[in-house]
């Protein structure tokens, strides 16, 4: 198979009722207090791990926990999943700092995440 790679999951993101009681299972989860701590995410970073924490699962809805993959080429990586069979959910955008994240669906229904640094 002839495509662009990934460098594996990196970023889970899970949405939480309560961002606070949260925080506290996540940080003693995982050792290590929150890099990122704002009203609306909360990430940790453990053992070459981004784990985020989305308030009511964020402008993406997300109802369960997404993994990312992350790519060196998101624009290629999607264009792979779609011709494969996935359905694009969110197009590849930019959250901040040159950073691309998209999602798609595969053909049951699973969510998967792409992310690209630059």
């Amino acid at each position: 198979m002839t495509g662009s790679s990934t460098h594996g999951v990196k970023t889970v993101l899970h949405p939480v009722s309560d961002l606070a009681a949260a925080k506290a299972v996540y940080a003693a989860l995982l050792g290590v207090q929150p890099q990122t701590d704002s009203s609306y995410y909360v990430g940790f970073e453990a053992a070459g791990q981004q784990i985020g924490l989305i308030p009511a699962g964020g402008p993406q809805g997300l109802t369960s926990p997404v993994t990312y993959w992350h790519v060196p080429d998101i624009a290629a990586k999607l264009a792979e999943l779609t011709a494969a069979g996935a359905t694009v959910q969110q197009a590849a955008h930019d959250v901040g700092g040159g950073r691309l994240v998209a999602t798609v669906t595969d053909l049951d229904g699973n969510l998967l995440g792409l992310l690209q640094d630059s």
